[in-house]
């Protein structure tokens, strides 16, 4: 089994992102300075799938200050990576960390002709939630799947409220 760690991506891991990006997608792919503002940014969370000194796979999920909705912007796994549950593995995080800053759903959206991905979201328990008529570049559909993340136990306020408690006498 091939090992990878997955953490926060570097304004370092550009030149690999925008390589797997390139294998990735033939259209509607995201551009060098769109990952740099990618990874700067407080409302995007950008995380990268490390085997070595190699890029496997990444994850961009959008959040908005006050929001409850993120969004799985993209995903991709490098093909040698790919059928070792790469996919499974950054979705979870992706979910750990939009659940992490207050989501309560994760939406995506994907070609209606990508059937190896309908099928994982379907698995990982997205359901569908509409189609976007010609969303993609080259006119293609894209079906809209949403999936509610499990409440944070304990509560986050319920945690700091616990933690400014002063002690009785």
């Amino acid at each position: 089994m091939r090992s990878f760690s997955i953490g926060d991506a570097a304004l370092s891991d550009i030149d690999g992102l925008v390589r797997l990006e390139e294998a990735s997608f033939g259209s509607d792919r995201i551009s060098r300075r769109s990952f740099r503002w990618l990874i700067r940014s407080a409302s995007a969370i950008c995380r990268v799938a490390r085997a070595g000194d190699a890029i496997a796979g990444y994850a961009v999920v959008l959040t908005r200050d006050g929001g409850s909705v993120a969004r799985l912007y993209s995903i991709a796994a490098d093909k040698p990576w790919q059928g070792i549950g790469l996919a499974t593995t950054l979705i979870a995080d992706a979910e750990r960390a939009a659940r992490d800053r207050g989501m309560t759903r994760l939406r995506l959206e994907v070609r209606e002709d990508n059937s190896g991905a309908i099928r994982l979201y379907e698995r990982l328990g997205f359901g569908r939630s509409g189609l976007r008529a010609e969303y993609y570049a080259d006119k293609a559909n894209a079906i809209r799947y949403e999936k509610r993340l499990p409440a944070l136990w304990p509560p986050r306020a319920a945690t700091a409220s616990r933690r400014n408690r002063q002690p009785a006498g």
